[in-house]
């Protein structure tokens, strides 16, 4: 089925998900997700391993069908997989800069049109460096700036930081936040990381096992559960298990 482009109703609405289910060689895989993102959100999705978060991401990006159901994305997006695939060879700024050059801009215009990025990702003086150079979390930085140059609009995180040490990963969860409040992009988030889920979303969806639907949606009130609110967390953590 075709996902309908720019199409939907209210125009703060960036991506909706209608009674979507998809089938794997007769086998239910997803059965009537219904979910939503609005303008400057993080969503996150979690669910058990292998309940088909990422057939989700899949089926956004059309790389691969679905069954029934009805989509709706408003604008472009741009999708980060857990590994950043930046090429060896190629130098920070020439990676970063990438999908301007493979949408035809020149080399040198696409490197002008990124420079000024760097000192807001926090990757200023590593334009020259190479991938062997940065540490796991710089290169995270480098791959999620190449997602904004792809495209800022929408972007689809595919458990962003779940390579990452939980020293590094607490980190990178603060520097997102902290790049949030300078970019204006609408961010739906796979992670398998419940604390993770909580401390960046606005509002968290939950899948079940197999065949998946949505069990729960949550609405994350950053006044009550944040950082120096650690025993709210843990309440809600503990909501959140019991839907998993």
């Amino acid at each position: 089925m075709p996902i309908q482009m720019n199409s939907y109703q209210t125009n703060n609405r960036k991506i909706a998900i209608n009674n979507l289910s998809k089938k794997y060689k007769d086998k239910l895989i997803l059965e009537n997700i219904n979910l939503y993102v609005d303008e400057n959100e993080i969503v996150s999705i979690i669910g058990p391993s292998g309940c088909g978060k990422s057939t989700i991401f899949n089926i956004l990006s059309n790389l691969t069908t679905y069954d029934c159901g009805n989509i709706y994305i408003n604008g472009n997006f741009s999708y980060m997989y857990q590994n950043d695939l930046l090429l060896p060879y190629k130098t920070i700024i020439d990676n970063v800069s990438l999908p301007l050059v493979l949408k035809g801009e020149k080399k040198k215009k696409s490197r002008d049109m990124v420079n000024s990025y760097f000192s807001t990702f926090g990757l200023k003086g590593y334009e020259n460096k190479y991938p062997h150079e940065l540490s796991g979390g710089m290169r995270q930085r480098a791959n999620f700036m190449r997602t904004f140059i792809n495209s800022s609009d929408i972007m689809l995180l595919d458990e962003p930081f779940g390579a990452l040490d939980s020293i590094t990963r607490a980190s990178m969860q603060n520097w997102l936040l902290d790049i949030k409040k300078q970019i204006k992009s609408t961010i739906l988030l796979i992670t398998h990381d419940i604390d993770e889920a909580i401390i960046l979303s606005d509002r968290i969806y939950i899948l079940s096992n197999k065949p998946s639907f949505i069990s729960k949606e949550l609405f994350v009130d950053k006044s009550i559960y944040n950082k120096d609110n650690l025993e709210n967390i843990a309440t809600l953590k503990k909501e959140i298990l019991n839907y998993l």
